[in-house]
């Protein structure tokens, strides 16, 4: 697998990342492990959690994988903050008593001293962006950090934390994690190009549109038990329309006429996009993963992802993903 330069930063990252949201709820401790060792026999090395996968249990399956194999050194560790963890009034949000005790507890959760790419999950409304910045600075300067990134933001709030950082000399954002597949090309409008323009990496989720792409929906019949969009209410919303629908089917019958997966075109489909740093591929089981990641061998020049059935730059179906979820 490849290696990247991750943005204008001095990280190296591989090409693929390696998304764990499944991990400790669709995939099991033994699933999980072996999905993470696939990752790295491949040449993988960056691999993302978030406080909030299962609860926490992500992250300690991560952990826990990190502690039996050794390979502390070998990977980029990511992890995210904003979820509310408990039942306290400072038990969520970017406020700097809820970042301070957060990232104590994903380092315990992790088995690690210190955090490669700590990021805030997406936006808070109720908190000052100087307060969540100077905190997550202070935590780059404190060692628990080495690098800040940021998810879900829309670009003129990306754009607010850089101008901060820069004005007050802080540590400053060196990523954002954005959503992007066939399905929703929201962020070519504004976010893409000017996270390409100022340097970020760019590392986007949710290349399958949450299993769209694989063609398991169809118009007129149940979603299939345990499912993505079956079990997790903001998916259907996000997803389940009758052109996203309607766009899948055209979507699937390519990847046929070209003897491949649904999926591995999904993900050729995000990598074909030169400004995407690496997409996040998640899988709850080693044979999904194993189908999807061929995808990175595909090499689509600009005609053939043109011809790709997607819809119309900059647009989307079903929900906007940039929606204030509230804490």
């Amino acid at each position: 697998m490849d290696h990247v330069s991750f943005g204008r930063s001095g990280l190296k990252v591989s090409r693929l990342c390696l998304g764990t949201m499944t991990f400790g709820r669709e995939a099991d401790e033994e699933t999980s492990f072996r999905i993470l060792d696939r990752f790295v026999e491949l040449g993988g090395t960056f691999v993302d959690t978030a406080d909030m996968y299962s609860g926490g249990g992500s992250e300690e399956v991560v952990g826990r994988w990190i502690k039996q194999r050794g390979t502390r050194n070998a990977i980029v560790l990511a992890t995210k903050v904003w979820a509310v963890m408990g039942p306290g009034p400072n038990d969520g949000g970017l406020s700097r008593m809820h970042i301070m005790r957060a990232v104590d507890d994903s380092l315990r959760r992790l088995q690690t001293d210190v955090i490669d790419l700590y990021q805030i999950h997406r936006w808070d409304a109720r908190v000052p962006v100087e307060e969540t910045a100077e905190a997550l600075s202070d935590l780059v300067r404190q060692g628990k950090v080495r690098y800040v990134g940021a998810s879900n933001l829309r670009a003129w709030q990306l754009a607010e934390y850089l101008h901060l950082a820069e004005r007050h000399h802080w540590s400053h954002f060196i990523s954002i994690q954005p959503l992007y597949n066939a399905l929703n090309r929201n962020i070519e409008n504004e976010l893409l190009p000017y996270a390409a323009r100022v340097g970020l990496g760019i590392m986007t989720y949710n290349p399958l549109a949450g299993g769209m792409l694989t063609g398991k929906y169809k118009p007129g019949e149940p979603l299939p038990a345990g499912a993505r969009l079956e079990s997790f209410q903001n998916y259907f919303e996000r997803y389940y329309a009758d052109a996203a629908l309607e766009l899948a089917g055209q979507f699937v019958q390519a990847a046929e006429e070209r003897g491949v997966t649904p999926a591995q075109l999904a993900l050729a489909w995000v990598l074909a996009e030169p400004r995407v740093t690496c997409p996040i591929l998640g899988a709850r089981s080693v044979e999904q993963f194993n189908d999807t990641v061929q995808g990175a061998d595909l090499n689509l020049s600009a005609e053939e992802r043109a011809a790709i059935p997607a819809v119309l730059p900059g647009r989307w179906v079903g929900k906007d993903p940039y929606v204030d979820y509230g804490l």
